[in-house]
């Protein structure tokens, strides 16, 4: 059969590293990314960028742990090369912060991310509302910039990028074999999928160099993450709530809470208000499924429903999709050698 070609629907972190996998992995493929919108004006931007796991309560944990194991390699390998400030990626130390000690002293992912270890009694004293902590090393994405990077990764691999609003995944079936769906909130229209809900974040970019170590409170609300140019201030989980207008009582909490955290930021300059929908399910969903009119079939895989954790796990996630397309393509490929006996 001629050489399949694939559509990825969605150009966020989940979309272009989706088509990077599929590229690197079925070279035979030719692969097109369309979207409506591309970076600067993707939820990826907004997002803070850092590998801190969200757990989704319907997926097993060994699996999210993979996922974020395989994101973390591919990102310290960058974070190591001369390309690491053109992707955005560096390593970041600092501190999550508890009230109280809580049940789980040892997250899944404390093996995965660097240096994981309780806080000292000197530490803790920085934080006189909080009585226990975690001191590690992760790593944090600029997102504009690495999904630019992403971008320019695609295209070098020969995969073509098109602004389109895609309504609906059949409209694809006459120009693509396969198709991958990676519209994040979009496909709560899209496919008309009633278990993914919006959770809005609103979150500060500030101009505060002096700080240079993240803090996160436990309960993953407030946090503090320093990037390349900007400090990321947040934040809120509003389920359910698909304003995209910044609030300017949210903003003032916001910066209230993390100057509580950190009072030097009562310093900052130059705010910047930036508000993202997370897509958010119990668990990610990653399948394959087959459309069908009229006897005519259309392979679609889906990636999405990330919710608060796309950029902790989107390079397992993209893996794991690109294997999926893998199976498309070898179940095509024994459609049409059937055909032709």
């Amino acid at each position: 059969m001629a050489a399949p070609k694939v559509a990825v629907v969605g150009a966020g972190v989940i979309g272009l590293s989706t088509a990077l996998c599929i590229a690197e992995t079925c070279p035979s493929c030719s692969v097109t990314v369309l979207s409506d919108q591309f970076s600067p004006n993707t939820t990826s931007d907004v997002a803070a960028g850092i590998l801190i796991p969200h757990t989704y309560p319907g997926t097993p944990i060994h699996v999210q742990k993979q996922w974020f194991k395989e994101t973390f390699t591919y990102l310290f390998a960058i974070s190591n090369s001369a390309e690491a400030s053109e992707a955005g990626i560096h390593l970041v130390s600092g501190w999550q912060v508890f009230r109280n000690t809580p049940k789980e002293e040892l997250p899944f992912w404390s093996d995965v991310v660097l240096g994981f270890r309780p806080m000292s009694e000197a530490e803790l004293q920085k934080f006189p509302q909080h009585q226990f902590g975690q001191a590690f090393t992760t790593l944090k994405c600029d997102c504009p910039p690495y999904l630019l990077w992403l971008e320019k990764r695609l295209k070098a691999s020969g995969v073509q990028m098109y602004t389109r609003k895609v309504a609906d995944l059949w409209e694809l079936h006459s120009e693509y074999n396969i198709v991958v769906n990676c519209t994040g909130i979009g496909a709560h229209q899209l496919v008309g999928d009633e278990k993914l809900f919006p959770v809005r974040g609103q979150v500060l970019k500030v101009h505060a160099p002096w700080v240079k170590n993240f803090i996160r409170d436990g309960d993953g609300l407030t946090y503090i993450y320093p990037g390349i140019h900007r400090v990321t201030l947040g934040g809120t989980r509003q389920k359910e709530n698909w304003s995209l207008f910044p609030d300017p009582g949210t903003t003032k909490d916001i910066f209230d809470r993390c100057c509580s955290l950190e009072p030097s930021l009562r310093g900052a300059q130059d705010i910047k208000v930036k508000v993202g929908l997370r897509p958010s399910r119990h668990w990610v969903r990653l399948q394959r499924e087959v459309l069908s009119q009229g006897g005519v079939k259309l392979l679609v895989v889906h990636n999405y429903g990330h919710g608060a954790g796309g950029f902790s796990v989107h390079m397992g996630t993209a893996k794991e999709a690109a294997r999926l397309v893998g199976e498309c393509i070898a179940a095509l490929q024994g459609t049409s050698s059937r055909a032709k006996l």
